[in-house]
């Protein structure tokens, strides 16, 4: 199950409030298009078709064409992927910016290679039909040995720069035992920043020479480090801004404001609170999340968008996010420094991703029931 997926519960720094929600919702959730198995992202290619993909943790990604769920699937990789019913599986899915001409896209899922777990990204091609990959066209760009089975993030994003930006959690177990988060020789625990146009001697893709620690011995690819579960991340149209929600351990789930070079934390912070020693812990040189939520209040937070559509005026600017054990859904807005969030709604439902559409409308997915659903005024 999901919950287990997130690794939840494994035994810009700046001001930030909470507020209740004020009176009626000013969201609602309507019906899109169900029939899903384990859905676990997402994901609109800047094509002009207004096809809408979503993967499937088994290992398969269907199609949404005119709002209806095509018969066949776009790619099936079940054969390859390592689904064990919990942490690992098809997880991410980005299409290059030049879908429209190179047909290329850009997959996270997990394998097994002579018994050692491991993260593969991939690059795929459509075929001429538009509705069909090619499965033939693999070309593995990078893969990333995993110690434990779970925290293994999933998230894929193309930012505005052109760059492929991968999450990936810390390896597993629970506390990060191996400190990978905190590691820079490793990849685990981090943000990654490639370019996938080019290939440097040796490896399948090219490091950006502009990336923070290009030219050391800690590994080039790294964007951002100090993450336990980056499972979903999105840049704000217009703006560019990185927002990462950080599946939290035992006590506290957070949103980062994401920047080059910067250290998010873990395992020595929890969100905001020392984790690592669990009092007293050296805190220079750490970013400390844009908001943070206890399990009081959720315990798997999902990641959204920063609201850019037309439909509902009320929360245009706002990022949105939601919870996984409970499917609350907050925004979170700010003003002068301070980050305000406030609950919109709660649906009771297993959120797992949220997508956004080519107008800038929101989405969510629903990983129990299988359904993609619209964020809508009420």
């Amino acid at each position: 199950m999901l919950l287990m997926l997130l690794g939840s519960g494994c035994g810009g720094s700046g001001s930030f409030s909470t507020t209740p929600p004020a009176g009626p919702s000013i969201i609602a959730l309507a019906p899109f298009v169900n029939g899903f198995s384990g859905p676990t992202d997402f994901q609109s290619p800047d094509d002009g078709s207004g096809r809408i993909f979503i993967v499937q943790q088994t290992g398969t990604i269907r199609v949404i064409s005119g709002g209806s769920l095509l018969t066949s699937s776009f790619l099936d990789i079940t054969s390859k992927v390592n689904f064990d019913g919990a942490e690992q599986g098809l997880l991410g899915l980005a299409f290059h910016p030049s879908y429209s001409q190179n047909r290329r896209f850009y997959l996270n899922y997990d394998r097994l290679s002579s018994g050692q777990i491991q993260t593969v990204i991939a690059e795929y091609q459509a075929s001429t039909d538009p509705n069909v990959a090619d499965p033939a066209s693999e070309r593995i760009l990078l893969t990333v040995d995993q110690p434990f089975p779970n925290h293994k993030g999933g998230q894929l994003a193309f930012g505005p720069d052109g760059f492929l930006y991968i999450g990936l959690g810390d390896g597993g177990s629970g506390g990060d035992p191996l400190g990978n988060g905190q590691n820079r020789q490793t990849l685990l625990g981090k943000i990654l920043r490639i370019d996938v146009d080019h290939a440097d001697t040796g490896i399948q893709y090219a490091i950006p020479v502009d990336n923070p620690f290009v030219g050391g011995s800690n590994r080039g690819e790294i964007w951002a480090d100090g993450f336990r579960n980056p499972w979903r991340f999105s840049f704000e149209r217009g703006t560019g801004r990185l927002f990462v929600a950080d599946v939290g351990q035992d006590k506290f789930e957070e949103v980062d404001l994401v920047q080059k070079g910067l250290n998010y934390g873990w395992n020595i912070m929890e969100g905001a609170h020392c984790f690592n020693p669990p009092s007293g812990c050296n805190m220079t040189g750490l970013t400390l999340p844009i908001t943070e939520y206890d399990h009081s209040e959720g315990e798997v937070i999902i990641g959204g968008y920063v609201y850019h559509g037309t439909a509902i005026p009320a929360v245009v600017g706002a990022y949105l996010f939601a919870d996984f054990s409970n499917g609350k859904i907050w925004e979170l807005t700010e003003n002068s420094g301070t980050w305000t969030r406030t609950l919109l709604l709660t649906t009771g439902r297993n959120i797992s991703s949220f997508g956004q559409d080519a107008a800038g409308e929101l989405y969510v997915v629903d990983y129990r029931s299988g359904s993609v659903l619209k964020i809508v005024a009420p």
